[in-house]
């Protein structure tokens, strides 16, 4: 059993982060990642030439019968529905699997939520073979398709990932100096300080799932961005026992708040050409178990 888990323990971040990122929930990945490990312990192994390829087979099948289902509850969502976040970039880096995940900018919340839009066996592909580099032939063996088909689903994938992705900017200080100056502006519910950071085409997106107050509906234009922040970001920062701090979240700037029962909210910002594109907003407890309070604390 010992040698069975220590197996098991070497991929398990990679076996995490593929059902998160196929599932956009930590919940539901560290479920898929649980169930791996049962196929694992119960698996004849003697037909098993590579553990590695062997469980990314298992978890993303276990991810991808878990997607139909998400997709129905997301259906009746109250709101928008955006993936859960994740910190990274922690030190020391946190034992949980949820932690490690190395999300960096190739799978940011903006890119999640653009996977999204796409269907289970493009997502599936696209996780496998453009974020993870699997061979195709590989990918083909996990999903019981053809190579060529896994070629196709991963053309039509990388093109329809390309036309929406947003753009980013790759200087961390720059990103860092936007994030420090939108909070300020924010907290301070300062509308001209906000519409100096904010790109005129700006887009907020508030996920509260019904759980938490937030709007509806994204909001659109830096000036409704602006005149929103400003109306809730002061009532939010006087909050009882609330500390708030810089943050990266899924590899990008962020802020999350908290109180002594725990995070509060995360935010994250797509940052291009020095101005704030897009604002993603995560107020639904359910969404802010991956998140930790600074020390260790829950």
């Amino acid at each position: 059993m010992t040698d069975l888990l220590e197996a098991f323990d070497a991929h398990r971040r990679l076996l995490f982060t593929v059902a998160y990122q196929m599932l956009g929930s930590v919940a539901d990945a560290e479920d898929v990642v649980q169930d791996a490990w049962l196929r694992w312990s119960a698996a004849d192994r003697s037909d098993v030439a590579e553990p590695r390829a062997y469980l990314v087979r298992v978890t993303t099948r276990l991810a991808l019968d878990r997607l139909g289902s998400a997709r129905s509850r997301r259906e009746t969502y109250v709101g928008p529905w955006l993936p859960e976040p994740l910190l990274t970039g922690t030190e020391p880096r946190p034992a949980d699997p949820a932690d490690e995940a190395e999300l960096g900018e190739s799978v940011s919340l903006a890119l999640l939520v653009v996977l999204e839009t796409l269907s289970p066996l493009e997502r599936a592909v696209f996780v496998l073979f453009e974020v993870f580099g699997v061979p195709a032939a590989e990918v083909a063996t996990v999903l019981g398709r053809s190579e060529s088909a896994v070629r196709q689903l991963a053309h039509r994938a990388r093109e329809h990932v390309a036309a929406r992705r947003p753009r980013f900017d790759t200087d961390r200080a720059a990103q860092r100096e936007v994030t420090e100056r939108f909070l300020a502006a924010a907290v301070g519910g300062d509308i001209e300080a906000l519409l100096a950071v904010l790109a005129p085409g700006a887009v907020l997106v508030t996920d509260g799932g019904g759980r938490a107050k937030a709007a509806l509906r994204p909001i659109v234009g830096a000036e409704k961005v602006a005149r929103f922040l400003a109306a809730v970001g002061p009532e939010g920062a006087a909050t009882p026992g609330l500390w708030m701090e810089l943050a990266e979240v899924n590899g990008e700037p962020g802020v999350v708040a908290w109180t002594a029962d725990g995070p509060l909210m995360a935010t994250t910002l797509v940052v291009a050409d020095g101005r704030v594109d897009q604002v993603l907003v995560f107020r639904n407890p359910d969404k802010l178990a991956g998140l930790r309070v600074p020390g260790g604390a829950s």
